[in-house]
This record gives C-alpha cells, sequence and structure tokens, in this order.
C-alpha cells in the first residue's frame, strides 16, 4: 500500500511558477514509477509526466515540455513537479499517482493522491 499526498498548490499569475511536491508512504516507494496528471473544470482528467523508478527515464504531455520539470528523491520518498512559465489554460487540479508500469497511464494508476489546486490567472 502507498499513500500519497501532494502539497504546493496555489493562485499565481501567468508566467509564474509553483513546484508542487508528493510525498509517499511505505518502503517500496522506490519500486512505483511516478506520474503527475491533471483534471480541469468540466474535463477529463490527464497526464501531465512521469518518471521511472529510478528517475533515469521522463516524459511529458506535449503541452507542457520545456516548462514543467519532474523529479523524485526515492531516499525522501518524494516526487517534485517544477512548473515554470505557467498559462491560465495549466489551471487545474493536479494528482500525483504511483504505478508498477511503465509508462504511466491515467486509467492504470494503482494509487492517487488527492490532489492539490492550481490556477494561474491572466
Amino acid at each position: 500500500q502507498v499513500q500519497l499526498v501532494e502539497s504546493g498548490g496555489g493562485l499565481v499569475q501567468a508566467g509564474g511558477s509553483l513546484r508542487l511536491a508528493c510525498a509517499g508512504s511505505g518502503r517500496t516507494f522506490s519500486t512505483y514509477a511516478m506520474g503527475w496528471f491533471r483534471q480541469a473544470p468540466g474535463k477529463e482528467r490527464e497526464f501531465v509526466a512521469a518518471i521511472s523508478w529510478s528517475g533515469d527515464m521522463s516524459n511529458y504531455t506535449d503541452s507542457v515540455k520545456g516548462r514543467f520539470t519532474i523529479s523524485r528523491d526515492n531516499a525522501k520518498n518524494t516526487v517534485s513537479l517544477q512548473m515554470n512559465s505557467l498559462k491560465p489554460e495549466d489551471t487545474a487540479v493536479y494528482y500525483c499517482a504511483a504505478d508498477r508500469g511503465w509508462p504511466p497511464d491515467v486509467y492504470g494508476m494503482d494509487y492517487w493522491g488527492k490532489g492539490t489546486l492550481v490556477t494561474v490567472s491572466s
């Protein structure tokens, strides 16, 4: 069992930055690939970024490439999402999730956090 708790959301102006963090419980954290997903009002949950078990692989949805960076620290059981050059269309609830497979998929994640709200004003 892995429990995930997100933090770091908030209100930011367009062009600004936020850093999201996800803290995981359990001794098996390093055996899970981790992903960030988001869900905007009235829209389906979508993939944002993912990082492999050891951190040697990562991928991003096209709309955030060059702006967002995912990282992890297995010693601290944390995964982070650095978000730069934020746009109003990045407004959403952001979720972290864990899965033993690769690449992570929104329909197949094993564990989910409860989410943190990011609001980008224009």
